[in-house]
């Protein structure tokens, strides 16, 4: 079966809408604000997307444990033209596939969670107001202070899927998207975080539930990814009405 570089959205969309939860960040990168910065590659069903907005790249391979043999085949083939550095997130069992060219580093299992239950937003008393450019040095700040390992991108406060709460002029709490597309109707959170000394005051789970009632007006899922051991953070999701609903694991990937 032939490797072929894939640029028609809409044989991508069909694929990765059979699971749209577990292809969510996928899905999301076809819309206009991402798709200049994707490659793609496919085998029959099985696709990979390699997102070259940050630096470095970032490699994503998912697929249901009945697919990821088939993924494998997917990947290797890829690997011998792939950046020489880039970030991996990849389903359990997929790793061994880019072995072979790359020297590999464990960034750690992760899950993917799905707002599975949104009548447990009723629960939480939402807040946050809407962020833009000109909050950008007090996001900035915010991050550096709380949440110095982010994946923020300033283009993402294009998507108006920011808020932020504030405390005496001070941000203190946000919570943002790291992809949002109301054509592929899916979401993924991001780049939430709460400035120490503010914790433990339900602020996370403010901004969430807000930012949650807010992109269920536009999309039909609305997923994330958390580190697996962070427990405050699983409980958190939790709270508002996410399910663990699959795992990958993320990998630092160096040409061998």
């Amino acid at each position: 079966m032939v490797v072929r570089a894939e640029h028609d959205r809409a044989v991508l969309a069909r694929l990765l809408g059979r699971d749209p939860v577990l292809h969510a960040y996928q899905l999301g990168d076809l819309d206009d604000f991402f798709w200049p910065y994707t490659s793609w590659f496919r085998r029959g069903e099985q696709v990979v997307l390699l997102y070259h907005g940050a630096d470095p790249p970032t490699l994503l391979a998912f697929a249901a444990p009945a697919d990821t043999a088939a993924l494998r085949v997917l990947l290797a083939r890829v690997a011998p033209v792939l950046p020489a550095r880039l970030y991996a997130h990849l389903s359990p069992g997929l790793v061994d596939a880019v072995t072979g060219v790359f020297g590999v580093d464990a960034g750690g299992r992760h899950h993917r969670m799905a707002l599975t239950d949104p009548g447990r937003l009723a629960g939480v008393t939402p807040a946050g107001v809407p962020l833009g450019s000109a909050d950008l040095p007090a996001l900035r700040e915010l991050y550096a202070r709380a949440y110095p390992g982010n994946w923020f991108d300033e283009r993402m406060l294009d998507t108006g899927q920011y808020l932020g709460v504030r405390e005496g002029g001070q941000l203190v709490a946000v919570a943002g998207v790291h992809v949002y597309s109301p054509a592929y109707r899916v979401a993924a959170l991001g780049n939430v975080t709460t400035r120490p000394g503010w914790r433990g005051r339900g602020l996370g789970a403010a901004v969430v539930a807000a930012l949650c009632v807010r992109l269920r007006e536009s999309v039909t899922h609305v997923t994330l990814n958390v580190k697996a051991d962070n427990v405050a953070a699983v409980r958190l999701y939790e709270r508002v009405g996410f399910t663990r609903v699959a795992d990958y694991d993320e990998w630092t990937l160096t040409a061998r």
